[in-house]
Parts: C-alpha cells; structure tokens; sequence
C-alpha cells in the first residue's frame, strides 16, 4: 500500500504534458468570455405582459429587457404580492462571483504555464467547488425572494419556490429560468479541465503499469 501510495505522489509532482499546458490555455478563453454573458435569465408571462418581461443575471449585474424597462415592470409585478425589489443590491449574495471567477482565471494560466499534476487537481476541486457554491447561492436566494414577502401585500400569496431550472407557473405568472450564455461558457471551462486531468490520470495509470512490466519488454535469452 505505501509502495502505491509513494508512486502516486510521485506522479502528482509530475509536470503536466505540454499538450495539457496549451488546451488549460485554450480553456481560460470560456472562462474569460463568460463575463460577457449572461449567468442566467429569468423571464415572465402575465395577462397584462402577454408578451413577456425578461431579466439577465451577469456575474456583475443584473439587467433587463427594453434598457432596464423590464425590471421596472417586474418589481411592479412583485410588489403585489409582497416580493421584495429585484436589483443588484438584492442579489448582494452574488458579489463574489466575479472575484472567483477571476482567481480561477489566473489560477488555470498558472497552471498552464508552470503547473504539475497536484495544481491541476487543484484546479479542477476549486472550480467545482466555485460552481456548485454560486449555483447553491443562487437558489438560496431564489428561496429567499419566495418565502420572504410582505404581510400587508395586496395579493395574499403563500410563500413559494421561484423556478430554479424550467418553467413554472405562480398566481397569474407563468415564470421561466434558464442558464445562458455565460453558464455555458463556464461549463465548457469545467468540463474540459475534468477531462484534462482525467488524460492525466489514465495516461500516468498506464505508464505505471507499463513500468511495474518492466517497459513491456521481455529479456532476451541468453546464447551458451
């Protein structure tokens, strides 16, 4: 068990292959483009707005159809039924993203330039970790925007989860919420630093056996 355990952390200490190195460089480009992208979109149906109100979520800001016009309108919406305004300030929980976003973006032309094996690992754990946090983030306060409404509403509305992923339909609203632009271009990030580091993985598994065989050479006999 030591002896596996030995050569593990040896390869970890490894440089990454070269090929590695250009395709994390490749990568970084997503990542960067993902600040010009929406997150996340959420949109709305009323008979009033037959045909609908939209609002973008950025890592950055928030942002809505018809130059901002369209979350006047959707606050106006909410106020009826006790939801608090929709803004940027309301979103506060969010305020790091960008800040992740560019430590990951630094991290990976780091490792892409002068990284082992163990710093990608790294890198792959931060960017989960960074995903699935801002994801958890994100429907925590979709939660909080659905439970957290005012008593003295016009509209009396039992609190409710807003829709997350899909489509779902609240009082007189038909609600959708959709990954965007930027959501992909983070996922193509992630994904292609998993399968980069499982190239590793599977490569170094192979050439640890191919060594443990001796190369896979068999000795020649020797002539009397």
């Amino acid at each position: 068990m030591r002896l596996y355990l030995d050569s593990f952390y040896t390869f970890l200490a490894k440089p990454i292959k070269p090929i590695a190195r250009v395709l994390l460089a490749v990568l970084a480009i997503p990542l960067a483009l993902s600040f010009t992208q929406p997150l996340w979109r959420i949109s709305m149906e009323a008979p009033q707005y037959p045909s609908g109100l939209y609002m973008d979520i950025y890592s950055y800001k928030v942002e809505g159809g018809n130059s901002g016009q369209h979350i006047q309108e959707i606050n106006v919406l909410n106020h009826y039924i006790g939801m608090r305004t929709l803004d940027r300030d309301a979103m506060s929980d969010l305020d790091w993203i960008p800040f992740a976003l560019g430590a990951l973006f630094i991290f990976a032309l780091r490792v892409a330039a002068i990284g082992n094996v163990s710093a990608l690992v790294d890198l792959v754990v931060m960017t989960s970790y960074v995903s699935a946090f801002a994801f958890s983030r994100f429907v925590y306060t979709l939660y909080v925007f659905g439970h957290h409404l005012k008593p003295d509403a016009p509209v009396k509305v039992p609190g409710f989860m807003p829709a997350v992923l899909g489509t779902k339909q609240i009082a007189n609203f038909t609600t959708h919420s959709w990954p965007q632009g930027g959501s992909y271009f983070l996922g193509a990030f992630a994904v292609g630093t998993v399968v980069v580091l499982l190239w590793h993985l599977i490569s170094g598994r192979r050439a640890a056996v191919r060594e443990a065989n001796g190369g896979g050479k068999v000795a020649a006999p020797v002539s009397a």
